[in-house]
């Protein structure tokens, strides 16, 4: 069967062609290069969901709750849905170069970590606690990631505005103002998604306990890194919401170190779980 032939290499290596031809544009601006490197994306995307749906089948799981190496397929899988739907509403916006990377950054991951089912799951009585716990950590994570690259965005633009150089034909980005504004939305909608997977977490440790033959503990390593992660966006969503004016350069570099700062714990937690949407050993 098709499906069954797809694996990680194959839409691994469309996002490297399309990411290669991102920054070919840099030497030349020709638009044959642009359309190729959609082209490979969409491929890639292509072939990505066919594994997603295939793995699914194996595991009789959503794959959301498949494992870790699903999970963040899934987290790569929405981020070249969101690049790609953007960039056919703006082809001239530049949103390859810094997408691209996070994307293969997250499948490469996938590649090391663990593909066993999460044992909650397999629960029919936590079924539906686990999706919601899952969806809300996975859109809260994905809107913080999407703030890195437009923090990310915002201090190129700074910088070139600043000394006065012209844009680059292969580098075309928001004026600052939007990619401010846009960076403040993502935050502050993101950090209530993952306050609500944090609590549907807690509620899912509190009925583990109730003769579940693998009950969650407080004081697993999983746990404990999420509840940094969550209290490191969560000081960052307080300071914008109090901070009187705050510069969009400041906002921008506390926004890259806070999700730069989520990313490794969240790199770190996939590849030492031995099970689990976000687990850890116990």
């Amino acid at each position: 069967m098709y499906l069954e032939n797809v694996t990680v290499v194959c839409f691994l290596a469309s996002y490297i062609v399309a990411l290669v031809l991102e920054a070919a544009l840099f030497l030349g601006r020709m638009r044959v290069l642009r359309w190729s490197a959609l082209g490979f994306t969409t491929a890639g995307l292509i072939a990505q969901t066919a594994y997603l749906v295939n793995r699914s089948w194996q595991v009789d799981l959503p794959p959301l709750l498949g494992s870790s190496h699903d999970w963040l397929l899934v987290s790569a899988w929405l981020v070249v849905v969101l690049y790609l739907g953007i960039q056919f509403w703006n082809r001239d916006l530049s949103l390859g170069i810094f997408c691209l990377p996070l994307v293969v950054l997250l499948v490469v991951a996938s590649w090391f970590a663990s593909t066993s089912p999460t044992p909650q799951a397999l629960d029919a009585s936590l079924y539906v606690w686990s999706m919601w716990h899952a969806s809300f950590l996975v859109f809260g994570m994905l809107g913080i990631l999407l703030s890195q690259i437009v923090s990310l965005m915002y201090l190129i633009q700074h910088s070139r505005l600043k000394h006065k150089r012209a844009e680059l034909p292969a580098l075309h980005l928001l004026s600052l103002e939007r990619l401010a504004r846009l960076n403040w939305w993502l935050v502050v909608l993101s950090v209530p998604l993952l306050t609500f997977g944090m609590l549907s977490g807690l509620w899912m440790t509190y009925l583990t306990q109730q003769g579940m033959e693998n009950p969650v503990t407080l004081g697993n390593v999983a746990f404990v890194a999420n509840a940094l992660v969550w209290a490191a966006m969560a000081m960052l969503f307080g300071w914008l919401l109090v901070a009187k004016h705050p510069t969009g350069r400041v906002v921008a570099w506390r926004t890259v170190l806070a999700t730069g700062f989520l990313l490794v714990m969240l790199l770190a937690l996939k590849l030492t779980s031995a099970d689990g949407i976000h687990g850890g050993p116990g």
